[in-house]
């Protein structure tokens, strides 16, 4: 912190300030002369602006002198522009804004955006300028590092590979949803980035709701809820290319097109972006496209359509393999021992723990080896062959994927009173990712391979592939080979060990439909049906022989003998279709008086999961394949607050909630043995949430302070059991409970028009409330037996996410067009990710192992040039990330099954990732408008 306010010092002393007058006025609606609540107001061509407060009043102070245009600009409403001159004399100004149909304040109603001082949640709204300030071509989640209890990463360094966790909760409890559309995974409710690579370059703004928010479909929104926008198709005529570099050969370049209204009634949006780059960490390369293409079309006064279409085809090389400390640096591994065991000798734990990994780096990468450049085997996937991305080595890790998104979105306005807004969508996906199967040779990590009776060898770790010596047993005679010392006779151009894809074909459906009504003035009902289907394709298909002529796989019941020799794209281990069918509704009613706000919220969705094996047999009749279908199960959500205005400048709010959540399908079918859950459990949540917010000093003062209670009943786990008929069941362990509770701060401060300081800052306390015990039946043996469960997880601390987060940020403005800034963020009570089920010893009490605090310092710029060609403006942005080469560890896993040393809960038996190296991204665009 102490070297964040001394850089920061040195910029401010540098500024030179010199005020002469103050603008201030009222925003109101033309038609209805309702004030607007934070309109942007900016001095054009300026970094000089605020924003209106809860009376529509705004005040600009210390103006440098001369003559400038004044510009409003507030979603739902026509852009605003006045020319006005600042001198001794203050300006006052009246501003009435007109609505416009088009400008897109449909989109956020239906996205169920929070609004200030109304929407009774805890909330914080990220701008389209802050993405482009502070993100840098990096993951999109990793620009909400500065908002209070959301914890991002880019884990082990690979582009898309991000992962982000809010209040605690990982991302399978925080609703991701982009223009409204829930987009987390229908079958486990996970989100992967490397989907959505270029949604941050077409968004317009993100809006994180924290706790179960105002978001009224069925969305695993307990943790919290990030909505993003998308870019309106109401923008300017205008053309942006942005070309930027950095670290590792990264090369990304950005065209985005906007047409403007046309006829005064269409309007069509595009972004394309092609990003390359070899990776920071170890052969994390990546070779991406994304595209963005909006369209609106006014069909008359009261109707309008969009069309959004989204996607991001791309490959990546991955670093999925996290280590143990030693492995990354023995030297930082022995700082943390020698504080966690002083009294140790550090010659005792160097030879005994540490000491066993061989040192390799903080930007290793286990998932990849050299090959030789010989060798010319082609490798399989999206079905036809390819060559290798390199020739020179092969990633064991390496995703692909392409998921679209379209969207069609109706707009109507009925009557005066009644509204409704509706938008079907469609989502596909082909790809994957890859990994070994079969046996391969190892090297340790010493570069040693084991003798011929030894080959899948292990030793010092971390071990890495030898594709050479696995592509030279492929390519040999027929012999004996001995793998795991078991003798395997092989035939001539058997594969013993091969790549293989773990492929993910899928499609879904979707309607979402809301209607609005206004019952009066104050009163306000909404009520809305959400369908989606999905159907999911999962297989193992054979990506690379490594020099063999095919590879036997016998696992699929259907096969003949004759077709056990598989050949490229040939599906093995696995091929099953899983289908989910989803139905929901839900109603809303929300009130409006002179003071305040309430709103109250019921909900009901159905989900059916089926599951169809093309590789087993059907019990009953072997001649069909098994199929596996549950019953419809119920989840229910009921939620309400209210929001109360106790003066111009304070308002305060509340909420509650409780949520009956579904289980994901592995908690309800077995897709590798077909077992079913007969009477699947719902996991409950029950959610208390208070706040305050303030603004004053004119303005130039925000804060905002909110207390959270969430409480995580009967956390869902199944297990394999026999049923009475002997047939493969499921069974829910019941009793895991988890308190997540906490305080966070956000406070925004503007002494002047060429500073301001940013703070966000969030305590959490979050654990496991009991001790779990329980006993279930068994037909194993025949008879029923009662097996006892026991889980000793009493008063541990949920991993995966530091508890404690400061953010601070400050901004300078020094001359025109010029913005720097320095961000620094602080984690601690940063405790390693682990599993409550695995806490079966009554004597294994201890809390996971505590990963170290750590604070690192990023920097951002952009300067508008002030040079123009023939109407081309310039901007140059510059981001300098981790800016102290700070070494920290950003995620973990306690007691690790791979590299833990000695299994008590400390540094020796974790495996990390430590954070990124410092790095830079800076590029230059033009604007043509």
């Amino acid at each position: 912190m102490r070297r964040f306010f001394t850089l920061l010092f040195l910029v401010l002393i540098s500024v030179s300030l010199a005020y002469s007058g103050n603008v201030k006025g009222i925003v109101k609606d033309a038609d209805t002369g309702d004030p607007l609540i934070g309109a942007n107001v900016i001095l054009e061509g300026t970094t000089i602006g605020a924003s209106t407060d809860m009376d529509g009043f705004f005040i600009i102070q210390n103006v440098p002198e001369g003559n400038y245009v004044l510009k409003v600009i507030y979603v739902g409403y026509d852009e605003f522009t006045q020319p006005i001159a600042v001198g001794a004399e203050e300006v006052s100004l009246k501003i009435e804004l007109k609505p416009t149909f088009y400008m897109g304040k449909e989109i956020t109603v239906f996205a169920d955006r929070a609004k200030p001082r109304e929407t009774p949640v805890a909330f914080t709204d990220v701008s389209k300028k802050e993405i482009i300030t502070r993100l840098g071509s990096r993951d999109i989640p990793l620009v909400l590092n500065v908002t209070p209890s959301v914890y991002a990463t880019m884990q082990g360094g690979g582009a898309g590979d991000a992962r982000i966790n809010v209040r605690g909760f990982n991302q399978r409890n925080v609703a991701i949803m982009i223009n409204g559309v829930p987009v987390n995974d229908m079958e486990n409710g996970w989100v992967y980035w490397s989907n959505w690579d270029g949604v941050g370059d077409a968004t317009s703004s993100i809006q994180v709701q924290r706790g179960l928010s105002a978001v009224n479909l069925a969305t695993p929104s307990i943790g919290g809820t990030m909505n993003v926008i998308t870019d309106p198709t109401a923008q300017d005529m205008g053309f942006t290319f942005k070309q930027e570099v950095g670290d590792a050969s990264f090369l990304k370049s950005t065209f985005i097109g906007h047409s403007g209204l046309i006829n005064n009634q269409f309007a069509l949006s595009g972004v394309v972006v092609r990003k390359t780059g070899n990776g920071v960490i170890n052969k994390t390369w990546t070779d991406a496209w994304a595209y963005y293409f909006g369209a609106s079309f006014i069909v008359n006064k009261n109707n309008r359509l969009e069309l959004y279409a989204l996607g991001a085809p791309q490959r990546h090389g991955q670093n999925l393999y996290k280590q143990n400390i030693g492995t990354y640096d023995h030297d930082y591994a022995k700082d943390i021992k020698r504080k966690e065991s002083a009294s140790v000798k550090i010659s005792e734990y160097d030879t005994e723990a540490f000491g066993k990994f061989v040192e390799k780096g903080r930007t290793f990468n286990q998932n990849w080896s050299p090959v030789s450049s010989k060798y010319t085997g082609k490798q399989w996937f999206n079905g036809s062959t390819h060559d290798r991305y390199d020739a020179n080595f092969i990633n064991e890790r390496e995703n692909y994927y392409h998921k679209p998104i379209v969207n069609l979105n109706w707009y109507s306005s009925l009557t005066e009173k009644l509204d409704l807004y509706s938008t079907v969508y469609y989502s596909g996906g082909k790809g994957g990712g890859t990994g070994t199967y079969g046996k391969l040779y190892r090297r340790d990590a010493n570069g040693e391979l084991g003798d011929d009776d030894y080959k899948f060898y292990y030793g010092p770790s971390p071990w890495t592939w030898d594709w050479n010596k696995t592509i030279e047993a492929n390519s040999g005679p027929a012999g004996t080979y001995y793998v795991d010392k078991k003798a395997i006779d092989k035939e001539n151009g058997e594969s013993i060990g091969i790549l293989r894809n773990s492929v993910n074909q899928q499609w879904t459906i979707g309607a979402i439909s809301k209607a609005y009504y206004k019952v009066s003035p104050n009163m306000k009902i909404n009520a809305g049906l959400d369908w989606r289907t999905a159907e999911i394709e999962h297989f193992r298909e054979v990506r690379d022989l490594l020099g063999g002529n095919y590879y036997t796989f016998t696992g699929n019941y259907f096969d003949s003998p004759a077709q056990h020799k598989k050949k490229l794209g040939d599906k093995i281990d696995y091929y099953f279709t899983n289908k989910v069918d989803w139905l929901g509704g839900f109603g809303q009613v929300e009130y409006k008086g002179a003071n305040y706000t309430t709103y109250g919220m019921a909900g009901y969705s159905v989900i059916r999961y089926k599951h169809n094996n093309h590789f087993k047999p059907d019990p009953a009749d072997s001649t069909k394949e098994l199929q596996v279908e549950s019953d419809w199960i119920s989840g229910l959500q009921v939620k309400g607050g209210a929001s109360y205005l106790l003066s111009r400048y304070t308002d305060i709010y509340a909420n509650v909630g409780y949520v009956q959540k579904v289980p994901i399908f592995d908690n309800v079918i077995n897709d590798r043995t077909g077992a079913k859950a007969e009477n699947p459990k719902s996991e409950k949540f029950y959610s208390y949430e208070a706040g305050v917010n303030y603004r004053g000093m004119n303005g130039k003062l925000t804060t905002k302070v909110s207390l959270y209670h969430t409480i995580w009943k009967d956390r869902a786990y199944s297990r394999g059991i026999t049923n009475p008929d002997g047939s493969e069941g499921l069974i829910f362990l019941t009793g895991m409970n988890t308190i997540h509770q906490g305080i966070e701060f956000e406070a925004a401060f503007k002494p002047t028009p060429y500073a301001r300081f940013d703070a966000a800052a969030s305590f959490g306390n979050w654990k496991l409330t009991d001790n779990v015990v329980g006993t279930y039946k068994d037909y194993t043996t025949g008879g029923a037996q009662d097996v006892e469960y026991k889980y000793y997880v009493k008063n541990l601390k949920v991993g995966d996410a530091p508890q404690t987060q400061v953010a601070l940020a400050g901004s300078v403005y020094p001359i025109k067009g010029l913005m720097m800034q320095l961000v620094g963020r602080y984690y601690n009570q940063f405790y390693a990710d682990w599993d409550p089920f695995s806490r079966t010893d009554e004597n294994d009490t201890d809390q996971s192992w505590q990963a170290p605090a750590y604070t690192v310092f990023d920097f951002h710029a952009s300067y508008e040039l002030p040079v123009s060609f023939k109407g081309i403006g310039m901007e140059l942005y510059f981001h300098l990330f981790n800016i102290f080469d700070s070494e920290y560890i950003q995620d973990a896993v306690d007691n690790s099954r791979y590299n833990a040393w000695d299994y008590d809960h400390d540094a020796d038996d974790a495996e990390v990732f430590f954070g990124l190296p410092r790095t830079f991204n800076t590029g230059l665009q033009f604007k043509l408008k």
